[in-house]
């Protein structure tokens, strides 16, 4: 087998076909930059677990080079993509087809090159993969929750308020910086819970600023929190809410994984509350992936291990 590099540039993605990996490289990442994703680590292990013989690689892309980018990867032969910060939005465009879900999200997180058909298609697993990871983390479904989201104007706070009302959560309350980018959402939500089954005191859907008084009032009618935005990965990031906000009732999800305990989760320890942070959306959206380039279900427990560092 030959280690594939760390990162592989456009330039490299081009000098390919004359020093070419083995097992070949027919899966990536691209982002910009991208030298941070953990994705190559599970992929590779369900790749091996299913008895595939290729491999998956990170691909460093600006914006400018995308277009050139996915022809490349598509010349070379590649089955297939993720696309992470900041391309989600800006590949839409440079897509043949779109998936439905994708399209109202407004963000593309893979890519399957239809060889039969020489097209480029888009999908969303961000949003299933947040369902997928509640459900795996807390043993409830979405649909059986009333549900806070802190940063729900961002790509990954859109697609879980979709995934959301998709779901037909019990509440779902929207919590963004820019209230207006909350409130624009709720308006294009609201198709989603114009059923009366769950009338109570309290609205279904609610958009409110991120005022700390309003979202303190907000939490004694929610059951899930999610922290979609990245505050939390640097430990000079303020803090998102405190112990006190925080009730023992509460289920806690930070999207943040690294660090695997972010001042969200100690928070809500202190609470007496379970917390999960965000490593097994990465995984569940990493195997709906996989799901669309292979049309089989990956090996799970392969792809956890795949994350864990080797020891040294």
């Amino acid at each position: 087998m030959t280690p594939p590099k760390p990162v592989y540039s456009l330039a490299d993605l081009a000098a390919l076909p004359a020093d070419p990996l083995v097992p070949p490289a027919a899966l990536a990442v691209i982002g910009h930059p991208v030298a941070h994703s953990r994705s190559p680590g599970m992929h590779n292990a369900a790749l091996r677990a299913a008895g595939i013989s290729m491999q998956y690689i990170r691909v460093d892309l600006t914006e400018d080079q995308l277009a050139q980018g996915l022809q490349t990867l598509a010349g070379l032969g590649f089955l297939g993509a993720n696309v992470t910060i900041p391309h989600k939005g800006a590949v839409i465009p440079l897509l043949d087809q779109v998936d439905p879900l994708a399209a109202r999200i407004g963000s593309v997180n893979t890519i399957v090159f239809d060889r039969d058909q020489g097209a480029k298609l888009g999908f969303n697993s961000d949003a299933p993969g947040f369902r997928q990871a509640i459900r795996e983390v807390f043993s409830v479904d979405l649909r059986d929750l009333r549900v806070l989201l802190l940063g729900a104007g961002g790509g990954a706070g859109r697609a879980a308020a979709i995934q959301c009302g998709a779901d037909r959560c019990d509440r779902l309350v929207l919590v963004n910086r820019s209230f207006e980018k909350a409130d624009a959402l709720l308006h294009e939500l609201r198709a989603d819970f114009g059923d009366h089954r769950f009338a109570g005191p309290q609205p279904r859907l609610e958009a409110i600023p991120w005022e700390t008084d309003r979202i303190t009032k907000a939490l004694d009618h929610v059951d899930l929190i999610v922290n979609c935005t990245n505050l939390g990965m640097k430990l000079t990031d303020p803090p998102l809410l405190t112990p006190a906000q925080i009730q023992p009732h509460h289920l806690v999800y930070d999207m943040v994984y690294a660090p695997p305990r972010t001042r969200l989760i100690e928070a809500a320890e202190t609470a007496g509350a379970r917390a999960a942070n965000g490593l097994s959306m990465l995984i569940w959206q990493g195997a709906i992936s996989f799901e669309y380039w292979f049309n089989r279900q990956p090996d799970i427990a392969a792809m956890k291990s795949g994350l864990v560092p080797s020891p040294d």
